[in-house]
């Protein structure tokens, strides 16, 4: 008589991977998709010209010359090729400006969604996997802060402190830790009742173990596409405050200062507003692809993620 051949686990059946919790960690990566490899190369190129900007700039950004004053891109008539994008009012160098000026976006982009993510993603964590009333409290300063319209609170902050990148920083990461919390919380509670950490919790392992090792993996992919997201947000934000006179020192240039000044000047030369607004709007961009990408890429429900 034979014996019927042994079941055959799905992770030993050729073609099949085993499904865990992990899986999502072979396909995080930009080069899955293509929007994710063009937002981070566009990222890329902004973090070289912030970091060279001393060598490539060929001026001081502060540096005014007031007999080229409103003066058309090199390629322009009545263009100089001492200043290859022209001049604003005061005779300053567009492309120096523009250059130095990525240097406060890089870091406005960098620190202030993480930042943002820490505080949202602890509160999240708190209020997710307590939940009862821990949770409740949570989502009722969610629900009021997230009443306040995003850039007026960070204006009102502001105006309470004084002009400073530090201060640009902590204002931005105070407005928008509420959008980690919101979105991160949801995916925490989703994760609590899977049969892994009842499992988990059942074998005798603690709180914080079940959070750092059985939900905090889980919930990475979704961390990742919201501060990629964020970046584009919190550049947005320090545009509008350094608009407005609010942001960093009046002798830092930024490209909201220069949207301010090339607007007084519009009718005369455009391209002191043109080119700020466009470098912005490349910027914002790039973050959009490169979190719309990781997304996808990370997403369970998408093409490459059908476990």
């Amino acid at each position: 008589m034979t014996m019927p051949a042994p079941l055959t686990p799905a992770a030993a059946l050729p073609g099949r991977a085993p499904r865990t919790r992990f899986s999502w960690l072979g396909r995080l990566t930009p080069l899955a998709e293509p929007r994710a490899a063009i937002g981070l190369l566009m990222l890329l190129v902004l973090v070289v010209l912030a970091l060279a900007a001393p060598w490539l700039a060929p001026h001081l950004p502060n540096e005014q010359d007031l007999v080229n004053t409103l003066l058309p891109p090199m390629w322009s008539p009545g263009g100089n090729p001492s200043f290859p994008l022209g001049t604003d009012a005061l005779g300053q160098c567009i492309l120096s400006r523009l250059l130095y000026g990525a240097r406060v976006t890089v870091i406005i982009a960098t620190a202030a969604p993480l930042g943002a993510a820490v505080l949202g993603g602890l509160l999240a964590l708190l209020a997710g996997y307590c939940g009862g009333r821990v949770d409740w409290l949570i989502l009722r300063v969610v629900d009021i802060w997230m009443s306040f319209p995003a850039i007026v609170l960070a204006l009102v902050l502001m105006v309470a402190l004084q002009p400073s990148l530090v201060n640009v920083i902590a204002a931005i990461v105070l407005t928008d830790w509420t959008r980690f919390c919101r979105v991160i919380r949801s995916e925490v509670v989703v994760l609590r009742r899977r049969d892994y950490v009842a499992a988990a919790r059942i074998a005798g392992a603690g709180h914080l173990q079940v959070v750092l090792r059985d939900i905090v993996p889980g919930i990475v992919p979704v961390l990742i596409a919201l501060v990629s997201i964020e970046m584009g947000i919190a550049v947005v934000a320090e545009s509008i405050l350094s608009f407005v006179g609010r942001s960093v020192a009046a002798d830092v240039p930024t490209w909201g200062t220069m949207v301010a000044d090339g607007l007084q000047n519009v009718f005369s030369s455009q391209w002191g507003l043109i080119l700020p607004v466009l470098c912005i709007v490349l910027t914002v961009l790039a973050t959009t692809l490169l979190g719309d990408g990781l997304r996808a890429s990370t997403d369970p429900r998408g093409k490459g993620g059908r476990a």
